[in-house]
């Protein structure tokens, strides 16, 4: 049985479990689903609007995430707090894990982070996460194939000044299995453009896709979406019909669903 945090009796829940098909063949996931702070920690001496900035949490990437787990029948995996907390998109080791500046803004609820409040984030609202998506993928696999794991995340329109031109990107390390078929049925939508590998470069040492996906040798493709298209329900449900049929033929797709190991361009060095 998987344990979620609303079953632990923690005053804070750090996870968001929805419940699905463990034969769907996906597995959905969303590490900046929201933007909450929990207490002690207040605001971490942050204004309120900065929380509502990308920098709080990725915009719209929930409601993506529920509408896709409501029709696909997919069990999704969220966190509950700010990104400005901790980052569960970083191993425990990086050292963008927790922020003391995040694009201008400074936190001064993290500028005195020792090694002991460190770990404890990690304990209370990192590790949750992450032994819930272990605990999830490992319930699937008794029941069936490997699932593909799809990462949901957004985008800033704009950064420092230049507009981003895509409307959606795919980012990935070094398994195409997911990867090439999600991209190309993008690209079949003629309206949209489709980033591959941007704004940002997928291959990333320890974080939620190489801990989950590329070390255990599970398919797996992360989705960028751009901020301004899915920032109201309309948007998410417009975003959700786009993805839906192309999620359905990935977790159908025969190599999508067993375990190879690629070795990630992030062990490089």
């Amino acid at each position: 049985m998987i344990e979620t945090a609303a079953e632990t009796g923690r005053a804070f829940q750090p996870t968001e479990y929805v419940k699905g098909d463990f034969t769907s063949g996906l597995l959905l996931l969303c590490d900046h689903a929201r933007n909450t702070v929990p207490e002690p920690y207040g605001d971490l001496g942050v204004p309120a609007e900065q929380f509502e900035r990308h920098i709080g949490y990725d915009i719209g990437a929930r409601a993506v995430t529920l509408e896709l787990a409501k029709r696909l029948n997919a069990p999704a995996c969220l966190t509950t707090y700010s990104r400005l907390l901790i980052d569960p998109n970083r191993g425990d080791d990086d050292p963008t894990l927790i922020m003391r500046l995040s694009d201008g803004a400074v936190v001064p609820g993290n500028a005195k982070v020792d090694t002991k409040e460190r770990a404890i984030r990690i304990d209370r609202f990192h590790k949750p996460y992450h032994d819930l998506i272990d605990q999830t993928l490992d319930a699937m696999m008794e029941v069936s194939e490997p699932p593909v794991i799809v990462s949901i995340h957004s985008f800033t329109p704009v950064w420092r000044g230049v507009p981003r031109p895509w409307h959606v990107t795919v980012l990935w390390d070094s398994d195409p299995r997911a990867v090439q078929p999600m991209l190309e049925g993008l690209r079949a939508q003629e309206d949209i453009v489709v980033g591959d590998n941007e704004p940002y470069d997928g291959a990333l040492k320890n974080d939620t896709m190489y801990r989950h996906a590329t070390r255990r040798g599970v398919a797996h493709a992360l989705l960028e979406l751009r901020q301004d298209l899915i920032a109201d329900a309309a948007g998410a449900v417009d975003w959700a019909d786009r993805l839906e049929p192309v999620l359905r033929k990935i977790a159908g797709m025969s190599d999508c669903r067993r375990i190879q190991h690629f070795k990630s361009r992030s062990d490089a060095a």
